[in-house]
Formats: structure tokens, C-alpha cells, sequence
């Protein structure tokens, strides 16, 4: 049951991470209706880091082409220090939003933010939110003519989803639709933000968990982990390829559904 449950944690975490349903609650709340313990905030950020590593895989080509190739194309050049500064900029919200809160309100993730009810009214207010954005016009904007200011508040709004049930592949692709991006551009923007903001989380989360070890088995560690990877790998592509062409309709109904579901359950 230990590696049936790891596996499940992993599962659960992999295909929802990147897909705008928000990974945390699902976490907690599936874990909820199947009897199982509700994994906590610690845990939940560990396993994440099988989602980073999905995402380093997914775009390896991309990433190797860039550095091959940025040195000897002055577009590839363009394109991989634009996009760099642009992940870097967008990064410094969450950083200084989530230091703050782990600083001086090291509790809030276990607060009243992450009960149920909670979670089912944020999950109606970002379906809301996401039919307003896969709603919106004019999309011409991407990872090449994007402006600065686009990835500053991108980053403000994926500090956001520290709160259990924004989701930050949500919150970010939304706004980004807003703006008037394409729809492919900011998925994979959203995605490659994710990396430094998922890792900072997962790392820092990590060191303040070390005294929480002994009671984590290794081996379902790492059976989570691996599941998370594997799991992750599937909810990109699928995201990709399904948001260029439909948008996200179909994600918004699972979020009411899984809103009203929740407060049905209470």
C-alpha cells in the first residue's frame, strides 16, 4: 500500500502540474476521496522536482540548439538571450513573494488557504478567469517579440498559484492569452517558466524538510519521483498540442466540475 500510494502521489502529480488544474489541490483532494493521507506541502514540493526534470527531457533539443547554435545565428542568439532574461525577470516575483511568506508566514500553505471549501471557490474563480482569457483576441505575440514587461507580470501572476488551486501553468497561460500571446508561445512559456520557479520551491522546500526525512520512505521516494517524470512527460505534449489547436475549454469545465464536486462533498 506505501508504494501504491507513492505512486498515486506521483501520478497525480505529473498530469496535473502542467495541465491548468492546479496540481496542489489534486493532490489533496483526490488523496481525500480515496482515503489516503492528504500528502502535505512538503511532500507535494518534493515530488515536483520529477516534474522539472520532465521538463528539462521535453525541450532538450530546444535548449541544445540554442547553446549550439545561438553562437553562430544572430535570430537564435536573439531568441535565447530574450527568453532567458525573460524567464529571469518573471522569476523574481515568486522568489521574493515566496521568501517573504516562508520567512515570516511559514504556516500559510497549511492555513485555511488549503481547506477544501477554499479550493473549490478558487477553482470556480480561475475557470472564470481562463474563459475570459481563451476568450480574448488579437494573438500575435510571442517568445520572439514578447515584451519585458509581459514576463514582469506573467511572474506576478504565477506567484500567485502558491495559493493551493490557482495552478501556475493556469494562471500563467491565461494572462499570457490576455496579452494577446499565441497560444503555443504561452504554453511553452509557462512551461520553461517553470523550471527555476518549481525547483527554487522544491529545493527550498526540501532544506526546511530535512528533520521530516525520517519519516519519508526512500524507495517511495523515488518510485514517486520517477512516476512524476514519467506522468509529467505526458501532460506536456498533451498540453502543447491540444491548447494550440482548442484552447482551453475543456479544462475549464473540469474546473467547475471539480469546484462544485468539492463543495458538494463538504
Amino acid at each position: 500500500m506505501e508504494y501504491l500510494k507513492f505512486i498515486l502521489y506521483g501520478l497525480i502529480q505529473g498530469l496535473t502540474e502542467f495541465i491548468p488544474v492546479s496540481s496542489t489541490a489534486h493532490l489533496k483532494i483526490i488523496s481525500l476521496w480515496l482515503g489516503i493521507e492528504d500528502p502535505g506541502s512538503s511532500l507535494s514540493a518534493i515530488i515536483q522536482l520529477g516534474s522539472v526534470f520532465s521538463i528539462f527531457w521535453y525541450f532538450r533539443n530546444d535548449i541544445f540548439r540554442f547553446n549550439i547554435s545561438s553562437s553562430k545565428n544572430n535570430l537564435d542568439s536573439f531568441l535565447f538571450k530574450k527568453l532567458s532574461k525573460s524567464i529571469f525577470i518573471a522569476t523574481i516575483p515568486i522568489i521574493l513573494i515566496g521568501g517573504f511568506i516562508k520567512i515570516f508566514i511559514p504556516y500559510f500553505l497549511d492555513s485555511n488557504l488549503r481547506s477544501n471549501f477554499s479550493i473549490a471557490i478558487i477553482s470556480l474563480l480561475m475557470a472564470f478567469f481562463m474563459y475570459l482569457a481563451d476568450n480574448s483576441r488579437n494573438k500575435f505575440i510571442n517568445l520572439g517579440n514578447h515584451s519585458y514587461l509581459d514576463s514582469l507580470l506573467i511572474g506576478f501572476a504565477q506567484a500567485f498559484a502558491i495559493i493551493p488551486g490557482v495552478s501556475r501553468s493556469g494562471v500563467t497561460i491565461s494572462l499570457a492569452l490576455l496579452f494577446g500571446w499565441e497560444r503555443k508561445d504561452a504554453a511553452k512559456f509557462s512551461f520553461l517558466l517553470g523550471i527555476p520557479a518549481i525547483s527554487i520551491a522544491a529545493v527550498v522546500q526540501l532544506i526546511f524538510s530535512l528533520n521530516q526525512f525520517p519519516n519519508f520512505s526512500l524507495l517511495p521516494l523515488i518510485i514517486s519521483l520517477t512516476t512524476s517524470f514519467f506522468s509529467s512527460l505526458l501532460a506536456i505534449d498533451f498540453l502543447i498540442k491540444y491548447i494550440s489547436t482548442r484552447g482551453m475549454k475543456i479544462f475549464i469545465y473540469y474546473r467547475i466540475i471539480f469546484g462544485i464536486s468539492i463543495l458538494l462533498n463538504l
